[in-house]
């Protein structure tokens, strides 16, 4: 686990972007199980490949015409009970992070995993999220 002081700039990458930090197993419920509309998760974590594609790529992806209906993220590492819920809804997908999640109506729709973001550039991401919303949002 790392410290939260560590991780506090990590995290208001995202929550200042207007996504909404899910920090025990209660938030992600109440966020994910039988949601209706669009859901977007992003599994943070302290890794360059968060820093440099994951983060930026949610960011610019959110900024286009269709998008999902609410942004959370949780992180791995620091919000241990979160995480383990939200990998709960992320299944058959094994354990990664980061992470990025679209769900319709509570279903898993859209994944991308560690392997489908390290090595890839923040656009790259952002435009398979786009794509996603596109067709999903």
């Amino acid at each position: 686990m790392y410290p939260v002081e560590l991780t506090i700039p990590m995290s208001k990458d995202l929550t200042d972007f207007g996504f909404e930090s899910l920090s025990s197993d209660t938030d992600v419920i109440k966020a994910l199980d039988n949601n209706t509309g669009t859901t977007l998760l992003v599994v943070n974590s302290v890794c360059g490949c968060a820093a440099a594609n994951a983060r930026p790529g949610a960011k610019m992806a959110i900024q286009n015409s269709k998008k999902p209906d609410h942004c959370y993220t949780v992180f791995a590492g620091v919000d241990k009970d979160a995480v383990e819920k939200a990998r709960e809804f992320l299944l058959p997908y094994p354990p990664s992070s980061p992470a990025i999640a679209l769900f319709k109506d509570g279903k898993l729709v859209h994944m991308l995993e560690r392997h489908h973001i390290e090595g890839r550039s923040a656009q790259m991401i952002a435009e398979n999220l786009v794509g996603a919303f596109n067709q999903f949002c």
